[in-house]
């Protein structure tokens, strides 16, 4: 693959993970490059990411979808809504192979990608479905989550029903969305907006926590 190095790579990618003292192994690096490398050779063909360049897959999808991880310290079952090529519940499922994590995509492409990547990887640990969240009658999860997925009003009105009772959303922003939150359905309540680092990109992103509001009063 073009400029696919796979030592460079993998020294900037381990470079960010022990700047953000992410408890990985050796084997869990190994299989993230693996993902990258699978990320890298179907995105010619299905589209996954508008990013081409590799290395921009390290910091930009990889680090920053590990620098959430921390926040997943007491999840057991998470769903993905909106998957897309993986991200951020691939790296969820590597780094956390405790975690059950389900994915759900309604573009039959990706969800064949993820199909592959969980084949390749044998990540037991992950459940492909292709539907529209509002569908699925899995669950429920303890934690829903989300990377660029859609509005947060219209995300926990279309995946709220498959929310376990004291359950949490998790959405992966860029900047803080204080309008999105204002237009949250009165039953749900931002409890936090976590600015978060990610190792090796100069950008902006948070994490905003939502519960039903009666969790929370």
């Amino acid at each position: 693959m073009k400029g696919f190095d796979r030592e460079k790579l993998m020294h900037v990618l381990s470079d960010g993970i022990d700047e953000m003292d992410l408890p990985l192994w050796a084997a869990q690096r190994e299989q993230l490059m693996d993902y990258l490398a699978l990320m890298a050779k179907w995105n010619g063909v299905y589209n996954l990411t508008s990013l081409r360049d590799p290395l921009q897959m390290v910091t930009h999808h990889l680090l920053d979808s590990l620098a959430a991880v921390p926040a997943f310290a007491h999840a057991r079952q998470v769903l993905d809504v909106g998957a897309g090529g993986g991200l951020p519940g691939i790296v969820l499922a590597i780094a956390r192979p405790e975690l059950q994590v389900s994915l759900i995509d309604t573009v039959h492409k990706k969800t064949a990608f993820l199909t592959q990547v969980k084949a390749e990887l044998g990540l037991k640990n992950v459940t492909v479905y292709t539907m529209k969240v509002q569908d699925l009658t899995a669950g429920p999860f303890d934690v829903i989550t989300s990377r660029a997925f859609a509005d947060l009003s219209d995300f926990v009105t279309w995946s709220g029903h498959l929310l376990a009772e004291g359950g949490q959303f998790i959405a992966l922003k860029g900047t803080a969305p204080s309008e999105e939150q204002e237009r949250l359905p009165g039953a749900w309540k931002v409890t936090e907006s976590r600015p978060i680092r990610v190792a090796k990109l100069e950008a902006e992103r948070h994490l905003v926590f939502i519960e039903r509001a009666e969790q929370t009063s």
